[in-house]
């Protein structure tokens, strides 16, 4: 039997007026939760997915192949955003997460810009990726 651990995700100041939402779901057969529209702060996710021995992570919100496991964050029209000019997504790698970490977390955290080069709203693979942390709860 898996454990579970809780991640959460900040999104460290998006440009405002800007729909963001975690992707549940895979293919065509998603759903947007959490859904909340960027001001001027930060914007947090927080979910649980599941860990199989040995670090494998499965539930809705995983994404990828055994090894390249991530979580999209989408953006825009891809959340129902109609009058968004954009339409993109996050993805944020579930690497680097170690059997020490999952044994001491109550949540697991990762911080990543909300804004990217372009001055819209980060997409695409977060780079670099700064990686999770323990976080209290």
């Amino acid at each position: 039997m898996g454990q579970e651990v809780v991640l959460r995700i900040v999104l460290e100041s998006p440009p405002p007026g800007v729909d963001f939402g975690l992707q549940k779901g895979r293919g065509h057969a998603y759903e947007t939760v959490q859904k909340q529209r960027s001001g001027s702060g930060d914007l947090v996710f927080e979910f649980a997915v599941g860990v199989k021995p040995p670090g494998d992570f499965n539930g809705p919100f995983v994404q990828g192949p055994k090894g390249e496991r991530f979580v999209y964050v989408g953006i825009g029209t891809s959340v129902g955003q109609a009058d968004s000019c954009w339409s993109r997504r996050l993805k944020i790698p579930l690497s680097g997460i170690t059997n020490e970490m999952l044994d001491a977390a109550v949540i697991l955290e990762t911080r990543v810009p909300g804004t990217g080069r372009d001055g819209g709203p980060n997409c695409a693979t977060v780079k670099p990726f700064g990686g999770w942390t323990v976080s209290p709860p």
